[in-house]
């Protein structure tokens, strides 16, 4: 049965299907930014994202089991890389040209937001929030309660942190470094630390956290929020799997 969408559910808008991004992912390169109303810039490494994965992405794919959900899946590597090792998996991103480029590279993806009615909800044995997509909606703990509302009964989700620590919801628009800019839309950093803070507070236990490449990940479990009993494979702060 799909389970309903949460009654909080983050406005996410069309900014993502905005040129400066589908502009960005059919060349296969940036620059490409997320602008501040303060005018701050983050870079989005857009030719990471297009390229193959690497070892980093690798830490991650050895995590997954099962049936795999990739949230906010952009291009595509992560789902073409699971289905070539024999994994259920299916992309979900709300630009269009997201989904094209993943079904080119031979993944599955449907465009659609992580907050509408998906297939499989609650078979899901593995969630994806990488390459900095805990920010979606911007709101970190709505994104995590439907997240866990997604999963199967003994699920997992591997959500990769900034790479610095932070803990900030903005209002951000999509800038292509030449004039070209998305409309504005709401957005979260969190830091590893943050990360799982928020996790922790909505009701998910840390199995294991680690950092490879500069790139902070951790795997986490529906459980007991702080002060229960740890089960499983202990929390191994900065130790790649």
């Amino acid at each position: 049965m799909t389970a309903p969408a949460p009654s909080r559910t983050p406005v996410l808008g069309p900014a993502w299907r905005a040129d400066p991004y589908a502009q960005a992912l059919h060349a296969g390169r940036g620059p490409l930014f997320l602008r501040r109303t303060d005018g701050w810039l983050l870079p989005l490494d857009v030719e990471r994202w297009c390229a193959g994965t690497d070892a980093a992405d690798e830490s991650v794919l050895a995590r997954c089991r099962g049936a795999v959900l990739d949230i906010g899946c952009g291009p595509g590597r992560l789902v073409a890389a699971l289905a070539e090792r024999g994994h259920r998996a299916l992309g979900i991103d709300v630009t269009p040209a997201a989904v094209a480029r993943t079904a080119r590279r031979g993944g599955t993806a449907l465009c659609r937001s992580v907050f509408d009615p998906l297939p499989g909800e609650r078979r899901w044995n593995t969630a994806l929030l990488i390459d900095g997509n805990i920010g979606i909606g911007g709101d970190p703990a709505a994104l995590l309660k439907r997240t866990a509302d997604l999963l199967a009964p003994g699920g997992r989700l591997i959500a990769e942190a900034a790479p610095v620590e932070v803990d900030e919801r903005c209002e951000v628009r999509l800038d292509d470094g030449r004039g070209a800019l998305g409309t504005p839309f709401p957005w979260a950093r969190a830091g590893r630390r943050a990360l799982l803070r928020h996790a922790e507070a909505s009701g998910w236990r840390t199995v294991r956290n680690w950092t490879l490449a500069g790139r902070n990940f951790a795997e986490l479990v529906p459980g007991p929020p702080r002060g229960a009993a740890a089960a499983g494979t202990p929390t191994r702060p900065g130790a790649a799997p």
